[in-house]
């Protein structure tokens, strides 16, 4: 069955050494966008740019509250498509791509 959206491109994503630290901040629950930028030294246009897909697909929640965009991860849907089977190959790949960028 199709899920809607290309799991290379959500893990390509995912793993991304700037958009997983991004994503790590999310894990304790919502963040607003602004507090997101200071913390990273990202500006707010480029981590929605980096959401963009993942905003798509439903794998980040975006939301405008008083003027003010707030984030949150959908921690159980990024789960799964890390731990789906046939895409545990493409994390694994996705991992030693960012070493390799690390090193």
């Amino acid at each position: 069955m199709d899920p809607g959206y290309d799991r290379e491109k959500v893990i390509d994503c995912m793993f991304d050494p700037i958009t997983s630290s991004l994503i790590a901040e999310l894990e304790n629950g919502e963040i607003e966008s602004n507090h997101l930028s200071q913390k990273s030294s990202i500006a707010e246009d480029e981590i929605k740019e980096r959401f963009s897909y993942l905003i798509d697909c439903k794998f980040i929640i975006e939301k405008n509250v008083d003027g003010k965009l707030l984030y949150s991860a959908n921690v159980e849907k990024l789960s799964e498509v890390v731990e789906d089977g046939e895409n545990f190959g493409a994390a694994i790949e996705g991992l030693e791509k960012m070493d390799s960028f690390l090193n």
